[in-house]
C-alpha cells in the first residue's frame, strides 16, 4: 500500500491570497479622485439673473456672492453685507488667486451693485464678473 500524508492546516494557510496590495491601490485612487475633484461653493439664495446675449461659462473656482433683490450680500448661505465682502474676497485669495463672480438679482439696486464691485476689487481682485442668464 502506498503511503498517505494528512494535510494540515498549514498547508492551506499558504495557498490564501493577500489582499493587502489591492487594498492600498483602492485607497490611493480613492485619494486620487477626493483630491482631484473641484468644489462649487454656492451662494445659498437663489436669484434671477439678467438675461445677456454674450454670456460664457467662467471656471469652476471662483468666489460666488450673491445680491438679492431686497439687497442683501450673501455668500455661502450667510449674510455678509457690503462691510464683509473686502475681507471675505481678501481671506479667499490668499489661497488661491479665483475670479469674484457676483450674482445680482435683476431687481437688485445698480448703485449697491456697484459698491460691491468696488469692495471685491479693494480685496484684491483682479476679476470680478457678473452672473447671467444665457439667451
Amino acid at each position: 500500500m502506498g503511503r498517505f500524508r494528512a494535510t494540515t492546516s498549514e498547508d492551506d494557510s499558504d495557498t490564501a491570497i493577500d489582499i493587502s496590495p489591492l487594498m492600498d491601490c483602492v485607497f490611493i485612487l480613492l485619494i486620487f479622485f477626493i483630491v482631484t475633484t473641484t468644489f462649487v461653493d454656492e451662494t445659498g439664495v437663489e436669484v434671477d439673473k439678467p438675461q445677456a446675449a454674450s454670456s460664457v461659462q467662467l471656471e469652476k473656482t471662483s468666489i460666488m456672492i450673491a445680491l438679492t433683490a431686497k439687497g442683501e450680500i450673501v455668500y455661502g448661505g450667510n449674510e455678509i453685507g457690503i462691510s464683509g465682502v473686502q475681507p471675505l474676497v481678501k481671506r479667499m485669495l490668499q489661497k488661491e488667486d479665483v475670479p469674484v463672480i457676483i450674482q445680482a438679482d435683476s431687481a437688485a439696486e445698480s448703485g449697491l451693485l456697484v459698491r460691491v464691485i468696488d469692495e471685491a476689487k479693494l480685496g484684491g481682485a483682479l476679476k470680478v464678473s457678473l452672473a447671467t442668464r444665457q439667451g
